[in-house]
This record gives structure tokens, sequence and C-alpha cells, in this order.
């Protein structure tokens, strides 16, 4: 019977030296970013862990640098909705590419207690930083308060000192109801997310400047919870309204208003034009197709890691600016048939 070969060892540092003919301690130094090596060694140690199939030992590169490699992510919100989720897929592409893994942390709630516990739980799991998204401003607070030794940024969230670790939500939601004003519209309602949140109150602020420059009028505004089911059901509080367009604060709550309006017999755009946010994947493929605000994510991702990674080496690492984020128009928006 024939037997399977001997398993090889694993190549060690000093393999990798001995091939790209430097010393093992220049191998920990390419390892570990040291910015004293010239690129050309450096390459040359790169080229030799490709060769070799070097995987560094996590244990003896922690005893050896006291850094795990590893960042901690803070999930402080409730559901899979889509905005937290790609920021934090953005987030963890961002820091693979800076050579770190991430750790998902979810607290068992949003009080101050919870989200204390699950700091702690990866500050004890040896993490090297923390990155938190926490869009609301009290889920906000209650991280930032948490004494801890390592460091820790705050994304999508009004907190002064990660200013640029967010997108601008006010620029967005002006982008969209500008959109409908420069259309004809002057009659428009809102669909808000939850104003607890952060971003959702941006929203708010950012359509009520538009709508006030343009001397047009916001006929309701309705607070919604993300949820298709609540674009739904706020229909007709908005179609009492009478408006010729609606803003909804993200993609989902658009597509329940859209399915709502085509149950009641008004066609969308021709009777009301319909703006989201967020630029889902399947917002294409809507009927119609919504006109919404595009967020780029791993921009964000990005910003956040590159803050993150500089407060690691004791750099001022900061964006003054928030992510500029983008109109997409597809046909959910028109002119009003009557202006």
């Amino acid at each position: 019977m024939p037997t399977s070969p001997p398993p090889q060892k694993a190549a060690s540092i000093r393999d990798v030296a001995r091939v790209a003919g430097v010393s093992y301690q220049t191998v920990s130094r390419v390892l570990n970013d040291h910015p004293s090596i010239r690129p050309s060694t450096r390459q040359r140690v790169l080229d030799a862990v490709d060769q070799l199939d070097f995987h560094p030992n996590r244990a003896a590169r922690i005893l050896a640098t006291s850094r795990s490699q590893t960042i901690g992510v803070v999930a402080a919100a409730q559901g899979a909705h889509y905005g937290p989720t790609s920021i934090i897929s953005a987030f963890e592409n961002a820091a693979r590419d800076h050579g770190y893994t991430t750790l998902l942390a979810s607290p068992r709630g949003l009080d101050p207690a919870s989200l204390h516990e699950a700091v702690l739980h990866l500050v004890h799991q040896g993490v090297d930083g923390i990155a938190a998204l926490a869009p609301e401003a009290k889920s906000a607070e209650a991280i930032m308060v948490t004494r801890t030794r390592i460091p820790i940024v705050l994304l999508q969230s009004d907190h002064l000192q990660d200013a640029g670790l967010s997108v601008d939500n006010v620029l967005g939601a002006r982008l969209a109801a500008d959109h409908l004003v420069a259309l004809g519209h002057r009659r428009l309602a809102m669909l808000t997310g939850p104003l607890s949140w952060t971003e959702a109150q941006a929203r708010r602020n950012g359509t009520d400047e538009s709508v006030a420059d343009a001397r047009a009028e916001l006929t309701c505004i309705v607070e919604g919870d993300w949820s298709a089911e609540s674009g739904y059901l706020a229909f007709r509080r908005i179609h009492e309204s009478r408006p010729t367009a609606v803003f909804c604060s993200n993609d989902q709550m658009a597509l329940g208003v859209i399915h709502a309006a085509s149950e009641a017999g008004v066609r969308v755009p021709a009777d009301l034009s319909v703006v989201g946010f967020d630029d889902v994947p399947e917002a294409a493929h809507y009927l119609p197709p919504i006109t919404t605000i595009r967020q780029d994510f791993e921009e964000l991702g990005r910003r956040a890691v590159s803050v993150l990674v500089g407060r690691l080496r004791g750099e001022d690492t900061h964006f003054d600016a928030p992510v500029t984020p983008k109109l997409i128009v597809r046909a959910s928006t028109m002119p009003p048939s009557t202006v």
C-alpha cells in the first residue's frame, strides 16, 4: 500500500535569511516594516519569503515585538445593515493590506456596560488597536470613555478627532435634495433613518439646508428604521402630504416606498420621484433603477487603518475632511409632471 511522503518542515526565519543573503535580524526588520531597510534588501527578503512560502510564527512575533498584528473591531450597530457591514468589510481588507488580521467583537447591547465589555474583551485578546463603528452618539461616547492602553479610532461618527473617518452625510443629502430641486421639485418629503444615528441626523440636516436654500417645502418628515418594511409603511404618510419627490435616507427604505407606491397606483417617477442613499448592489436593478448617493466605503476603510496604524507608530495621522459621496442618477427621478 503506497504511503504518503512525510510532511515538509516549515521554513524558518533563518531559512529566509539564508536564501536572501542577509542576517535573520534583517529579515525580522523587514517583516516588521522597519523604515531603515534599503528597498533592494527589502525586496530580496520578500522574494525569499514568497519562494519558501514562509509564515511567521505569531507567538514568536508577539514575544519579539510586543505586537500581535491584530486589530480589534467593535461593531456597535444592531442588525445586518448595508452601511455598517460594508464599512467593516472595507476595514478588514485594508487591515490585511497592512499585514494585520482583525478580530470582531459584537456587544450584547448598546448600553455602556455592554460596549465597555466588548472593548475590554478585545484588549484582553491582545489586539494592538481598536476600530469602533458606533453610529449612535451615545455609543461612541461610551466607547471613548473606556480606559485602555491602546489607541481607538471611531468610524462614521461625529467625534472631532476622527472627523475624517466618515462619509460626508450632510453633503450626500444635499446632493440628493439639490438634484430634486434642479429637476423642478418644490414639494419634497423625507424618510429619515433612526435619528439617534449620527449619519441619519446629518442627512436630515443636509436636506433641511438644501430645501431652505431653494425656498422649497418639506411636506413631511417620517422617521424609519433603515428597513424596506419601514419604507413601505411610511408611504401612506408621505403620499398624504402630496409631495412630488421623496428623499429616503437609504436604498432599502426607498425600495419599500417604491413597492407601496406601485400598489397604490402611484407611478415612480412620473407621479413621485424617489432618491435613496448608499448605492447598494441591487439599486441598479430596482424597478425603476434608483437614483442614489454612493458612499466610498473602501476609502473609508483605508483611512481608518492608516490612522490607527499611524497612532500605533506614534504618528499624528489624520484626515481633515470626511469622504466625499457621489450622486448616481438613474431612472427613479424626473421633473414633476406639474410644476
